[in-house]
């Protein structure tokens, strides 16, 4: 496995300070946050940025693990709906763009909707998943498909009934274990629904159950990250184990995104080492 940080936690921060920053603290990759309201918004990534970014990723020896391009599927606009599937393809697209040698990032995206939806928009949501994955699958780029508190697909069992009914190599999930502890889910029964379907990861930190948690900087909770990394081994992932700081946590008036990926960093790097997991 490799240690990974998404600049979801960095959106002002100009992508060569955020790269940057992120090699220095010795992470081996980055997972590049493409959503409006951040430096590297997708609109804002002409031809000589992207061949930028190419240049920044190897100058910092970082992997390119992923492209978080978040946008609601289940919109019931039609031009909302559009300008958001524009921006997941245009993700793929990019995806390409940027792959090294044979690494291709996965493209990450949350569905939309809320839980008790679920019975009455499954059928759109199987319907424009296939388009996007369709649509990825001719440039052999996955998408990655994140299970998220408060939206339609909230469950490990709703996720792979997703997948059972896409039924696409090219789509995976993208599992980020913070949205099942504060529901009360434990380590081994998630990470052993999930690992074989995984491509791509975020950790968290966080504290209290829905509804009344908090998401954290990795560090400043208690999450066992030891024994989720040992959980993620045995269950056959080897991939990314990214780090991703919530919107909830740079809300606060004092937010230092470098101190936070600081922070990230040690609280990580050590936990692999509890595990006896090389970063390979």
């Amino acid at each position: 496995m490799k240690l990974g940080y998404s600049t979801w936690g960095m959106p002002k921060v100009p992508v060569d300070e955020a790269l940057a920053n992120i090699a220095q603290l010795g992470f081996d990759g980055v997972e590049l946050t493409v959503i409006p309201g951040y430096t590297t918004e997708l609109s804002k990534l002409d031809a000589g940025e992207r061949k930028r970014i190419r240049q920044l990723l190897e100058r910092h020896d970082l992997i390119l693990s992923a492209i978080a391009a978040h946008s609601n599927l289940l919109s019931s606009e039609p031009e909302v709906h559009a300008a958001n599937m524009a921006r997941l393809k245009g993700a793929v697209d990019l995806a390409v763009e940027l792959a090294q040698a044979d690494i291709m990032p996965a493209v990450n995206t949350t569905p939309g909707g809320s839980p008790e939806e679920w019975d009455t928009i499954r059928d759109l949501l199987v319907e424009r998943t296939r388009e996007l994955v369709k649509y990825a699958q001719a440039q052999n780029v996955t998408i990655a498909m994140e299970p998220h508190v408060g939206a339609a697909i909230d469950t490990p069992e709703k996720v792979i009934q997703l997948l059972e009914l896409v039924d696409s190599p090219f789509l995976k999930v993208n599992f980020d274990i913070s949205h099942f502890d504060i529901i009360g889910l434990n380590i081994e029964e998630t990470v052993a629904a999930l690992a074989v379907h995984t491509v791509h990861t975020h950790v968290k930190d966080q504290r209290g159950r829905v509804p009344n948690y908090e998401f954290l900087i990795p560090g400043e909770g208690d999450f066992d990250y030891v024994s989720y990394l040992k959980a993620m081994r045995t269950h056959g992932y080897d991939g990314f184990i990214t780090i991703e700081v919530s919107v909830m946590v740079q809300r606060r008036p004092d937010y230092d995104p470098f101190a936070a990926a600081m922070l990230s960093y040690e609280t990580l790097s050590r936990a692999f080492i509890e595990a006896g997991i090389s970063r390979y």
